[in-house]
């Protein structure tokens, strides 16, 4: 764990719980893409840097979840680097506590102020195309949060973030966090028509054939959508189709399971409604999701 993996001459990868890249500007200066899910990652990161006589320049941040920006303000501090996030997700890196919040949907309760998923504040500059190094491409990945990106470098490794997840992942727990399923099956078709040298998402192993597991992404997506709706058969509250949803797939919830799970189930709700093969009606005080 915290290995430095080599790609080509200048792009690479660390091995690591969400797998950051590092990209070699020149022959003393390197930035990285994302910066690990607390501060002990980022003083693992850093020793690799150091190891290499390297000195950090940026960190460009795919997205603003806790455990790809955890390692920012570390960063920062020890080595004045600078810190960017792409879009709103410059907000989220900046607040930090706009993350929970927005998960519990109201001020969040002490049981999710932590790590997982309360990152500490990091001054993020907005992320635009012209500020990347020379040659570097922004790859816009929506859908599993609100506006995540990838990196392609001009030696051809892509970063691709949490646009997928790992088989093993998928078949361990069934249900992914979206923000928004339409625009996330969007992006894996988009990913899975690509092509590079290396692909490396940050929950699954580097490949230079991503279209196969993509296809797995959208497959287990759509499974996830059929399930709903098979459960929404009959008139049910929210409350109650998350817990036959859970049992369906043997999750136990806990309070960071349940902010993340029913967000996401909220979101399928709202695509599904859209894609009119779910209804809603209001009956007694009630919202009720019925299948068409």
């Amino acid at each position: 764990m915290y290995e430095l993996i080599p790609i080509s001459e200048r792009s690479f990868y660390i091995q690591s719980p969400s797998r950051a890249g590092l990209y070699r500007l020149d022959d003393t200066e390197v930035c990285l893409i994302d910066s690990g899910n607390h501060e002990d990652a980022a003083k693992k990161i850093l020793k690799i840097i150091a190891e290499h006589n390297w000195k950090l320049a940026a960190v460009f941040n795919t997205h603003a979840h806790a455990d790809h920006i955890g390692g920012n303000r570390l960063l920062a501090e020890r080595t004045g680097c600078r810190l960017y996030a792409p879009g709103i997700e410059c907000a989220f890196a900046r607040h930090p506590i706009l993350e929970p919040a927005f998960l519990y949907g109201g001020f969040p309760p002490a049981d999710i102020r932590r790590k997982f998923l309360l990152a500490e504040a990091s001054g993020a500059e907005y992320l635009t195309a012209d500020i990347l190094p020379a040659g570097m491409e922004m790859i816009d990945l929506p859908g599993h949060f609100f506006g995540m990106v990838g990196f392609r470098t001009p030696d051809d490794a892509v970063y691709l973030a949490d646009c997928l997840s790992s088989r093993e992942i998928l078949d361990k727990y069934g249900i992914g966090f979206v923000y928004d399923v339409k625009a996330y099956l969007e992006t894996l078709e988009k990913v899975k028509s690509m092509r590079a040298k290396m692909f490396v998402p940050a929950h699954a192993e580097p490949t230079d054939d991503i279209a196969p597991l993509a296809e797995y992404n959208i497959v287990k997506t759509r499974e996830v959508a059929d399930r709903i709706c098979d459960i929404c058969r009959e008139p049910m509250v929210f409350e109650e189709l998350l817990k036959k949803l859970c049992d369906a797939f043997g999750i136990a919830l806990n309070f960071e399971q349940y902010v993340l799970i029913g967000s996401t189930v909220r979101s399928y709700l709202v695509y599904l409604r859209g894609e009119e093969r779910i209804q809603t009606e209001f009956a007694e005080n009630r919202l009720l999701w019925q299948s068409r």
